[in-house]
């Protein structure tokens, strides 16, 4: 983990920039303190609160809580930490909401298109199995007991958080800060960000909204954020090749493989990242016809960035992304 400290401009308090690693990838944090505000303890918890949800919510690590309930018999009541009991419940919430849009029981296609914890090559046998299978949907093969933080599966299923743990990750990380009590900050966790309060003279954190670009990383366009979060579901950073298409990470309960509609990304703006995170997930799936219909229905602020023949289009829902 590094830590750098820079003066803020007004001297009243001092900004502080803190990274590390975790879930395979990196956080970061700013925020401001009292210049006298010791930073080692804000340091050790706030990786502590990233590492409790990469313990939990991993695929990648055999012993989490969630690959724990992966395993665990069918049609008994599993005893689970109340962390992942409340990621679970949202999940479950935005895949009725969506039809199964957002579904977190697809950890097995996910293996099988080389994007899982159990190796990068497609397996072409099981690939073969699944397309257009019908599944059921997440909501109907788990449920939860809310007030004894247990899960009681239906069936066998391999649940995947990869949807929604990087969001929850990104506000653990602010619940954190604000235990501090420090009431400005902007952290993020793998593109997913979330802003408390605000940076110098009282302006909104400027947050750039990433252009789905295969080769590249480059702004399309930048947001102000202040007490909210954003996060971006796309096709351009983790895909397959098969023969001249490009195959996206994100699995499609519908057709049992990975995405193919006209849509590049996604971009929410929530007010917690867990949510922001799930519902550019589930707005992907549903496409560029379905998704923004649903999202103008629901009062979100979104950007959708398609695909067309001559470049890249986009569709603004709400206001926040109008000058993007």
């Amino acid at each position: 983990m590094s830590k750098t400290p820079i003066d803020n401009p007004d001297q009243s308090l001092k900004r502080h920039t803190l990274n590390g690693e975790t879930m395979g990838t990196r956080y970061s944090a700013i925020f401001f303190t009292p210049a006298d505000m010791e930073i080692d303890p804000v340091a050790a918890a706030l990786f502590a609160s990233v590492d409790l949800v990469d313990c939990q919510m991993s695929t990648w690590k055999p012993q989490s809580d969630l690959m724990r309930l992966n395993a665990a018999p069918i049609k008994e009541w599993i005893d689970i930490p109340a962390e992942l009991t409340q990621v679970l419940d949202i999940a479950l919430n935005i895949g009725r909401a969506t039809n199964g849009a957002f579904d977190i029981a697809l950890g097995d296609l996910v293996n099988l298109w080389g994007f899982g914890a159990e190796g990068s090559t497609p397996q072409a046998d099981g690939i073969a199995k699944q397309l257009g299978r019908a599944r059921a949907a997440a909501y109907e093969t788990l449920e939860l007991d809310l007030d004894k933080n247990r899960a009681f599966k239906l069936a066998p299923v391999h649940l995947d958080l990869s949807g929604i743990a990087k969001g929850f990750g990104v506000d653990q990380m602010l619940d954190c800060l604000k235990g501090f009590g420090i009431k400005n900050a902007l952290v993020g966790l793998d593109g997913e960000l979330g802003a408390i309060g605000t940076k110098e003279k009282n302006q909104p954190w400027a947050v750039a909204v990433e252009k789905p670009d295969y080769e590249a990383r480059a702004p399309i366009g930048v947001i102000g954020l202040r007490d909210a979060s954003v996060a971006t579901s796309g096709d351009y950073r983790h895909w397959v090749e098969v023969g001249d298409v490009r195959l996206s990470h994100t699995m499609n309960r519908q057709t049992g493989g990975p995405l193919q509609n006209r849509l590049a990304s996604v971009s929410v703006v929530a007010p917690t990242c867990m949510e922001a995170d799930a519902w550019a997930t589930a707005l992907m799936v549903m496409g560029e016809v379905a998704g923004p219909a649903l999202a103008k229905g629901l009062g979100m602020d979104a950007l959708f960035i398609t695909r067309e023949v001559d470049g890249l289009r986009q569709i603004e829902v709400g206001s926040v992304f109008g000058q993007v």
